[in-house]
């Protein structure tokens, strides 16, 4: 037998309808924000990554799944969406359309890694991308969207953790503090830091290694280096989340993982998954399209793990709606009954009504237990008798009742009943 590659999930007949309504529910936010869907390729030429989100990421230095293809060319599954989506708006002439632009994704992305609760190899986002605008409003009403998105997913216990992490102009600034905080202290601290203190010293402060947490922990904070326009649009945005009612607190280590993000950064973490406690994130990444070789654009968004989120909703009780169950079970009891059976499903299913029938050949009473199993609402059995009366006895499968109902009201029985 061949097994399913490793970090990678099979999704059961059994569990579908569970993500099903995660993605309705996000389309539904999508929605009711003026979102518009966009898809992009599941790989992307690798050149996007490495500019776009960044050399020192560990995204890209370890968790890439790069290959060449046939004609020699380096290509990379996408290990998260923001970057493609920016190919898409530069490639598409997006520019020249009325601003902001609001797109959301649903997409599958792959990352190379250590399989763990809530993260696998092969994992599946809701992202939300607007570009164009520069005002702090745009933070606020994507926070609120990912904040609402929670909310109508029943996710209890999420935390939202807010941070600025500033311009170019100030973070230069701040890179230097950092560099003379870290210098005395890279010989206790991993490769990695090291090669990131010459690279990205902000890198450094996303090192999941713990003696290198420990040291990070006292390191400056990219708050007491704001510029005034960034701490002007950093309190901008606080108090638009406080109007519409979304709290939080400033959790000044977040920097985010991928390089292309500036001034606002947020987290929603839950305690409800292990370690890997961040259910939500995104931020503002206003260079990311000059970056790519388009027209300076101002841009904010977020991802959400479809994955995590099934986690934190099954962890912490999160009401999901039963799978949908065949509204009826015609039965037949022999071949003439069973082309009358297939008839009225057709009937019924061209009406938008559930029905089943036998595709097994089984006895009466098999059929009659297979319906009790898939959980049917009614079950009907037809044999001569309906046939000649042109009804069938139907049996409301919750209460016993049985109702007797001519072939061609049946349609309008079920529908209203």
């Amino acid at each position: 037998m061949i097994n399913i590659p490793k970090g990678t999930k099979d999704v059961l007949p059994s569990q579908s309808f569970k993500w099903q309504y995660v993605e309705e529910t996000a389309r539904k936010v999508a929605k009711i924000y003026n979102l518009k869907e966009i898809r992009t390729p599941v790989f992307e030429h690798t050149e996007l990554f490495q500019r776009g989100v960044g050399e020192t990421t560990d995204v890209v230095n370890k968790e890439m799944y790069t290959f060449f293809d046939k004609g020699g060319r380096s290509v990379t599954l996408k290990p998260e969406g923001t970057a493609g989506a920016a190919r898409l708006f530069i490639e598409n002439g997006l520019a020249s359309s009325p601003m902001p632009l609001k797109a959301f994704y649903l997409t599958p992305c792959f990352r190379y890694e250590r399989p763990q609760a809530g993260r696998l190899r092969e994992f599946h986002q809701f992202g939300i991308e607007v570009f164009g605008s520069k005002e702090p409003e745009t933070d606020a009403e994507v926070i609120s969207a990912a904040n609402m998105l929670l909310n109508e997913l029943g996710v209890n216990g999420c935390q939202l953790q807010i941070n600025s992490i500033g311009c170019p102009v100030c973070r230069a600034e701040y890179n230097k503090a950092l560099k003379e905080y870290f210098r005395p202290q890279l010989k206790n601290m991993c490769a990695t830091c090291n090669a990131r203190f010459e690279q990205n010293p902000l890198r450094i402060l996303d090192c999941k290694e713990e003696e290198c947490k420990k040291i990070t922990a006292n390191a400056p904070k990219i708050l007491d280096y704001l510029c005034p326009d960034c701490k002007d649009h950093f309190k901008k945005v606080q108090s638009l989340l406080k109007a519409q009612g979304v709290k939080y607190l400033i959790n000044p280590n977040i920097v985010r993982g991928l390089d292309y993000y500036t001034r606002t950064v947020f987290e929603f973490v839950s305690t409800e998954i292990g370690a890997q406690g961040t259910v939500c994130g995104g931020g503002r990444y206003d260079n990311l399209i000059s970056e790519l070789g388009g027209a300076p654009t101002p841009a904010v968004g977020f991802a959400a793990g479809l994955e995590r989120l099934l986690m934190v909703m099954e962890n912490t009780g999160a009401t999901i709606p039963e799978e949908q169950k065949p509204r009826v079970y015609l039965a037949g009891m022999d071949e003439k009954s069973r082309n009358k059976a297939v008839e009225l499903a057709a009937n019924l299913r061209a009406n938008g009504i559930n029905a089943e029938v036998d595709l097994m050949a089984r006895s009466v009473k098999a059929q009659f237990k297979y319906a009790d199993k898939i959980g049917a609402e009614f079950v009907a059995a037809i044999g001569e008798t309906e046939l000649e009366s042109g009804a069938v006895n139907l049996k409301n499968m919750t209460n016993g009742e049985s109702s007797a109902v001519k072939f061609k009201e049946l349609c309008t029985y079920l529908k209203h009943n």
